[in-house]
């Protein structure tokens, strides 16, 4: 059989589920009804990370922050393999998935995404909670059902990782205990929000003194246990005790084992400016497992939802492109602005021009965040559902 033949056959393949394979298979679909399409994703839900703040507070509702893939993909036509893929045969065109299904794609597009990493550190992955996932909710919750019954301010949540999910949780944790537990923030760099802009950087560390939430700084994490942490800073080694952990600082990529294999870069796979994997033009690789090198600005994608949803509607034009035989052109990242949730009911955004802080700029974020749910309908009904809520 010909490849142009074998290629009608076989269906489009995506790997991992989230905002770039998501947008991906939707919007393929919105434009084009043929071939098949085939997402396989573990996960039995989507998650809308940057709500999940507002899930674990109980400002928005599950099926607001984690609809079903049964849901989103309901009468789309693309099916969903609940699977993890364990291998790629790039010459094969071939795929292995851990419930040993072999199968076969015309074309490819690997959007794993990224998923916390310990760096080795002792007893972060026995004794840490994480904040990646829907499942990290549930000890987390958990935790903090613990810390109320105690008498107020006798008990201490440290948070690693003064990045953006390290600053937000911060923020929604003291709310959501109303000031009963002491909360740190560790960061091993010199600042929190090392890759966010001035004015949001600027409300959040207000947000972080207003709260009395204590910050220290170029401090590493050396061992976790269950009830205490061992810190190396500008104060010298400290072994500070602690009601819970929540470890957000840092992730990697997770890539399926590929054949032949190719050389990473940084730890990610590298890909042409049209997001094809180098030297395999049949596959698109997306999102936080990618890099590219270049030495124009437009080329440097950051690791965002953002960029994510982008990559996606870009590959989507890509799959019909090869199907048609032209090209796309390259990838090009338009920067929307950046949103930061800094408690229940505050936040901070600079989009479009604007810089604001406050209330007004949490339902800004909230509204567009919601309507930019992967399947649209959905979106509005929760987007209109808040906007009538008291």
């Amino acid at each position: 059989m010909s490849t142009a033949a074998s290629d009608q056959l076989a269906p489009i393949v995506v790997i991992g589920g989230g905002f770039a394979g998501l947008t991906t298979a939707l919007a393929f679909r919105h434009v084009h009804p043929r071939p098949p399409i085939v997402l396989i994703e573990p996960r039995e839900r989507f998650v809308f990370v940057p709500l999940l703040y507002e899930l674990l507070s109980g400002e928005l509702k599950g099926w607001e922050v984690a609809p079903t893939y049964a849901s989103l993909l309901q009468g789309r036509g693309i099916s969903h393999v609940q699977d993890h893929v364990q291998s790629v045969d790039l010459k094969a065109r071939t795929l292995k998935t851990a419930s040993a299904q072999t199968m076969t794609y015309s074309q490819l597009v690997i959007a794993t995404g990224a998923q916390p990493t310990d760096f080795g550190i002792p007893g972060v992955r026995d004794h840490a909670l994480r904040f990646h996932t829907l499942s990290d909710l549930a000890p987390l919750q958990q935790c903090l059902q613990q810390v109320r019954r105690r008498p107020s301010g006798s008990s201490t949540l440290v948070i690693a990782g003064a990045g953006a999910t390290g600053v937000e949780l911060a923020c929604k944790l003291f709310d959501m205990l109303d000031g009963a537990a002491a909360i740190q923030l560790v960061e091993l760099g010199e600042r929190i929000l090392s890759r966010s802009r001035a004015f949001n950087r600027e409300q959040a560390q207000q947000a972080l003194q207003k709260r009395g939430i204590t910050v220290r700084l170029n401090t590493r994490v050396d061992a976790v246990t269950p009830t205490s942490v061992n810190l190396n800073g500008a104060e010298g080694a400290l072994t500070l005790a602690h009601d819970g952990l929540i470890w957000t600082a840092g992730s990697r990529p997770k890539i399926p084992d590929l054949t032949p294999a190719v050389t990473l870069q940084g730890g990610r796979l590298p890909v042409t400016s049209a997001l094809r994997l180098e030297g395999h033009p049949e596959v698109m690789a997306l999102g936080d497992i990618v890099t590219h090198s270049s030495d124009d600005e437009a080329s440097n994608w950051p690791l965002s939802a953002q960029a994510a949803i982008q990559q996606g509607q870009f590959a989507a034009k890509c799959l019909q492109s090869h199907l048609k035989g032209s090209d796309p052109g390259p990838f090009i990242f338009r920067d929307l602005g950046e949103m930061l949730s800094l408690g229940i009911g505050d936040a901070s955004l600079t989009a479009l021009g604007i810089t604001l802080a406050g209330p007004l700029a949490f339902k800004l974020r909230r509204l567009t965040y919601l309507t930019r749910l992967p399947g649209l309908s959905l979106g509005l009904k929760s987007a209109g559902a808040w906007l009538v809520s008291p």
